[in-house]
């Protein structure tokens, strides 16, 4: 007997948003009001020190200094600080619109900038689905060639799939998500822990923007550093979509599983069938 479990995944994906909305209220609230407080103080203090300015004037700047952010221009430093488009970052910006990851801390500011962005991305995200595609297909097709290169006779077959997984999950985890933040502490002078937060936003095309590699205008990069960390990106995509891909299917399998009652006569024909069938690829990573 087959159960409906679509309106309890609703209810369940709807729950899941308002605990998500609790808790970042409850963390993220009070540090904000905080903020606000502060950046309010130090507004008068300002103005105190400052007589010939009024609170007037001072709007004005912090709105010249706001624009100036969103422009893309650091209002720290001074006019000598490198471009935000040169060609790394101009590369860098190319793959932030084609992968959707969109940080918001640099966008086109002519209107014929801004129309060749809508055309390039019209083209270039389903190019990037593509492209991510076919690093997915070729990877598993390197798993199934590592499962059947592990498999050997009097193995215990079940767990195959198991140590391939495991083998795709760790090796992944190490070299996308465990040692770059090692790098971008290293190079941007963050922590390790805001390093792994930039790694995971940025690989699942959260693209937040708080954390940007390359915009720090007390710092020299190397020309090609921006242009190296695209290329990890888009690596770092195609493997975290196979895990989502994974997690997904694990969790559709778990609601069947748990709202649907097998018929015990139809299983026992699919297990005869699967036996007589011959061997096949047992890995269960989608594509």
């Amino acid at each position: 007997q087959q159960i409906s479990w679509t309106p309890l995944l609703v209810l369940g994906y709807l729950f899941y948003l308002l605990l998500g909305a609790m808790v970042f209220q409850l963390l993220e609230k009070q540090a904000e009001t905080h903020f606000r407080d502060q950046f309010q103080m130090e507004k008068l203090k300002f103005l105190q020190n400052y007589t010939c300015l009024d609170r007037q004037a001072l709007e004005r700047f912090v709105q010249v200094l706001m624009e100036a952010w969103e422009k893309g221009v650091n209002p720290e430093g001074n006019s000598t600080n490198p471009s935000n488009w040169d060609f790394s970052n101009s590369f860098f910006f190319a793959g932030t619109v084609v992968t959707t990851i969109g940080y918001g801390n640099l966008s086109p500011s002519t209107v014929a900038g801004q129309i060749f962005c809508v055309f390039y991305a019209l083209f270039g995200v389903p190019l990037n689905l593509a492209f991510l595609n076919q690093l997915g297909k070729g990877l598993n097709a390197h798993l199934i060639t590592l499962e059947r290169w592990v498999q050997k006779p009097g193995r215990a077959q079940v767990q195959c799939p198991s140590i391939i997984l495991t083998i795709f999950l760790t090796a992944g985890t190490l070299l996308f998500l465990v040692f770059p933040p090692l790098v971008f502490s290293y190079v941007e002078g963050w922590s390790y822990g805001e390093g792994f937060y930039f790694t995971f936003i940025t690989l699942s095309t959260i693209g937040f923007g708080d954390y940007v590699v390359g915009t720090n205008p007390n710092k020299h990069y190397i020309p090609v550093y921006r242009s190296l960390t695209a290329i990890w990106i888009v690596f770092g995509l195609a493997w975290l979509a196979l895990v989502f891909n994974v997690g997904a299917d694990l969790m559709e399998k778990f609601l069947q599983l748990k709202w649907h009652k097998p018929d015990l006569s139809l299983a026992e024909g699919a297990t005869i069938k699967l036996e007589d069938e011959p061997e096949q690829p047992r890995i269960h990573i989608p594509s």
